[in-house]
């Protein structure tokens, strides 16, 4: 089993943010996730975001690297030392000097092989990866999208029901997402049911 967390940065995750709202999940990656990961020397693949501009369509910029709002809130000693940086929701779109504070934000754009060999680097292939569990912020934005992309892969996605939530942090959002449209490309996991997986 590998994991993969997504944008749990200041400007999402920590209070002051500039995105930051008090969420569910929070508490649970804080008082159960990061604990367990540290007992079971379990090590996540992580996935940042530098929302510099230019951006298509986007004129707010935040997640800038050097910032709180860029910084992962995941400790070190849980996750690899090779964090993926993306620029837009979806994890295929990179830019040049991705999280260098003092260089120039390139143009996005896409490159799905780049993202295919970090993963295969990071978790492995679709047949030696295992069960892939996702969790992090936001499911209806981030998470959805790299889900997406672990499904067209070939990937056995999964997003872990309770260390994720909506960009509102409502449970019924939440709930009607899991319901639909994530079916369709990924199946949910429960923290009881990834520890039976895990044998704990």
């Amino acid at each position: 089993m590998k994991f993969i967390s997504v944008d749990y940065q200041g400007d999402f995750a920590a209070n002051g943010g500039r995105w930051y709202k008090e969420r569910p999940c929070e508490g649970f990656i804080t008082n159960e996730l990061i604990p367990f990961f540290r007992s079971e020397k379990i090590r996540l693949s992580e996935i940042v975001s530098d929302y510099r501009l230019p951006r298509p369509s986007e004129i707010l910029e935040y997640c800038l690297p050097g910032t709180m709002g860029f910084s992962s809130f995941l400790p070190d000693d849980i996750k690899t030392d090779n964090a993926w940086i993306k620029c837009m929701n979806s994890p295929v779109w990179i830019r040049e000097n991705a999280g260098v504070p003092d260089g120039k934000p390139g143009q996005p754009y896409s490159a799905p092989d780049k993202f295919s060999e970090w993963l295969f680097q990071e978790i492995g292939t679709p047949e030696s990866a295992g069960d892939v569990v996702i969790f992090g912020l936001t499911l209806d934005c981030c998470v959805l999208c790299l889900a997406q992309e672990l499904y067209f892969r070939g990937y056995k996605a999964h997003i872990l029901y309770e260390a994720v939530d909506t960009y509102m942090g409502s449970k019924e959002q939440k709930d009607n997402m899991f319901d639909t449209p994530l079916p369709m490309w990924v199946k949910k996991i429960t923290w009881a049911e990834v520890k039976e997986k895990l044998g704990k």
